[in-house]
């Protein structure tokens, strides 16, 4: 079992950065896939990006794609999102994600993560 706490949240100016910190509790983190979501008000939670195990496998939601990096540490047992060039579109709640799993593989469906955080504000600006 892991549990999530995601950090690093806040207002951002338009065209701003910001980077996610998801720490994870538990002894066995790499041995997990990680993946970050998003929800805004009134609106479903959606894919932003995703690693296996190891950090050498990433992938992306297209809105995301170039301006958005995800980063794992597995000694500090922690996944990261580095976001860049900011958009008011990009105003959400971001939660980060956890599933079991050592075959390399990244997922990028809600139902298939079993261990959430309770998410951090991010706004973007201008």
């Amino acid at each position: 079992q892991v549990q999530l706490v995601e950090s690093g949240g806040r207002l951002v100016q338009t065209g701003g950065s910001l980077r996610l910190s998801c720490a994870a509790s538990g002894r066995t983190f790499s041995s997990y896939a990680m993946g970050w979501f998003r929800q805004a008000p009134g609106k479903e939670r959606d894919f932003v990006a995703a690693t296996d195990w190891s950090g050498g496998t990433r992938y992306y939601a297209d809105s995301v794609k170039g301006r958005f990096t995800i980063s794992r540490d597995n000694a500090k047992t922690a996944v990261y999102l580095q976001m860049n060039s900011l958009k008011p579109e990009d105003t959400a709640v971001y939660y980060c994600a956890a599933r079991w799993d050592r075959s390399g593989r990244y997922y990028t469906k809600k139902d298939d993560y079993s261990y959430w955080g309770l998410g951090t504000q991010v706004t973007s600006s201008s």
